[in-house]
């Protein structure tokens, strides 16, 4: 038998959940056991399914073509073989949250890509390199839950990768106020260009919910448990944000105006951002890059052609740090928004629960 935890996925037709698919391939610590969709899915392989909706790079999976689908709604049949669940649902988030409790309450953890749950105060929204001591809430969730094994971990927002780590990299220095506009992939909305054609040559200034999650989710990961819940930062760090839809696929692009309480130079501001590490790095999470940023010092970096797969896609990238007239700096940064954003980063934060013995064999 396998040593490797037996892992389902729900919603594993979607683009995000092809993603989760791609990642799982050959990972040496968890293996795909069970694959649920919405009903018009259920009972067809996942080849029959997805067909000609396969929007990775990469083939489809062998491994999970001939792979029955069962139905996300099958809560207990889905659950009874599985170790874990990434989830990836396409409902509503009333759906959502009622479904992803559900799941947790038959003993199964739950690492969601969805929204739905990120301000449920028990549950933690973490980027592994900067607050996995969030994942110390579980236990007051488990408690709430009325389960011993069973819980929910999300990720957060793919929009605040792209800027949210150099804030973490930079808090010694005290940043206060925060104006950022964030630059979208389509990928970001589950899209291809040959889905969204028009899109081509186009940009659309708004994001449903893309704003307030740019805004308020740092302050959230930037916060601290108390009395059974996750209490945002609360400080002079504020941030406004705009948020535009690009013709670029994968990659979403911040450019970024910050002050900061104390006067820190661009050498110090520099070498904060490439020895900044965390707990992934320490203990060698698969997935984890093995540095979390790179500053990059040509004029015309960061380029999504050019550093979006940095750290196979989990990595981040910083550019154009420099001097502002108005604020104190402003700077670039990139991210990869289906890996280090989606289901690269729910992959990464379920390897932590592992290596933290959150998530074990039933």
């Amino acid at each position: 038998m396998s040593e490797k935890l037996r892992v389902g996925i729900l919603g594993a037709t979607g683009m995000v959940g092809q993603r989760f698919i791609t990642l799982l391939e050959n990972h040496p610590w968890f293996e795909i056991h069970t694959l649920a969709a919405s009903a018009s899915s259920a009972g067809k392989t996942y080849e029959e399914s997805v067909g000609g909706r396969w929007k990775m790079d990469t083939p489809m999976p062998e491994s999970v073509k001939k792979m029955v689908i069962k139905n996300v709604s099958d809560i207990e049949d889905v659950a009874k073989d599985v170790d874990f669940l990434f989830s990836a649902v396409n409902m509503s988030k009333d759906e959502i949250r009622a479904i992803e409790e559900q799941y947790a309450r038959t003993e199964t953890p739950v690492v969601s890509n969805n929204s739905a749950h990120r301000w449920t105060p028990d549950v933690p929204m973490v980027i592994p390199e900067i607050n996995p001591q969030h994942f110390e809430i579980i236990e007051a969730q488990k408690k709430r839950l009325g389960t011993k094994r069973g819980f929910i971990a999300v990720k957060p927002n793919c929009s605040i990768q792209s800027y949210t780590p150099a804030l973490a990299a930079w808090m010694k220095f005290g940043p206060t106020d925060v104006v950022v506009s964030t630059y979208q992939a389509i990928s970001g909305a589950g899209k291809t260009f040959r889905d969204w054609p028009e899109m081509e040559g186009n940009i659309i200034p708004f994001i449903s919910g893309e704003e307030e999650k740019s805004e308020q989710e740092p302050l959230k990961v930037f916060g601290h448990i108390e009395n059974d819940r996750i209490v945002k930062l609360e400080s002079d760090l504020r941030i406004t944000s705009q948020c535009i839809r690009v013709p670029v696929l994968n990659g979403h692009t911040a450019t970024v105006f910050l002050n900061f309480r104390e006067n820190p130079t661009k050498d110090e501001l520099v070498e904060a951002l490439r020895s900044f590490s965390g707990r992934p790095q320490e203990l060698g999470l698969p997935h984890a890059p093995e540095h979390f940023i790179q500053y990059l010092e040509e004029d015309d970096r960061p380029q999504v052609a050019l550093d979006v797969n940095f750290g196979g896609g989990m990595g981040i990238s910083i550019g154009r740090l420099r001097r502002d007239s108005i604020f104190d700096w402003k700077f670039v940064g990139l991210s990869h928004n289906t890996l280090r954003g989606a289901a690269g980063g729910a992959v990464e934060c379920a390897e932590m629960l592992k290596a933290l013995g959150y998530i074990t064999r039933k």
